[in-house]
């Protein structure tokens, strides 16, 4: 929905100034490279977003062990927000060489946006990645 994808550009935005993460994948970002794409092919940016953690695969764990609004799942869609580790869930068959040649990094979090206060969806991911 526009909620939704509104919400994910919102998190995608906020995401990116934060210290502890080194990318945000999200079509909606001017930063992403196809972003003119995006904008020319859709009216919404959509409800998927990606983003790195400097920290890696631990950094990536100690989010998801924190975070208390957000759900740890694999599925993309519904009405609650989501959030996987695919390299350790849905790349969990790839090779280390093949995992990082497609980008998926043991810091790369996946994220599905639902329908929740975007405000509250930022408190608990900012609460979960603590400061530096």
């Amino acid at each position: 929905t526009n909620h939704q994808s509104a919400s994910a550009l919102h998190l995608a935005e906020e995401l990116q100034r934060h210290p502890a993460v080194t990318a945000v994948h999200y079509p909606g970002l001017s930063t992403h490279p196809q972003h003119d794409l995006a904008k020319r092919q859709m009216r919404h940016f959509g409800t998927v977003l990606a983003f790195d953690l400097a920290g890696g695969k631990a950094a990536a764990e100690a989010l998801l062990s924190k975070v208390q609004l957000v759900r740890c799942a694999t599925s993309l869609g519904g009405p609650e927000t989501i959030i996987c580790h695919p390299r350790t869930t849905t790349h969990a068959s790839l090779t280390d060489d093949e995992a990082g040649q497609q980008g998926v990094g043991g810091g790369l979090l996946r994220m599905s946006v639902g329908l929740e206060d975007p405000a509250d969806l930022l408190a608990d991911l900012l609460a979960a990645l603590g400061t530096d």
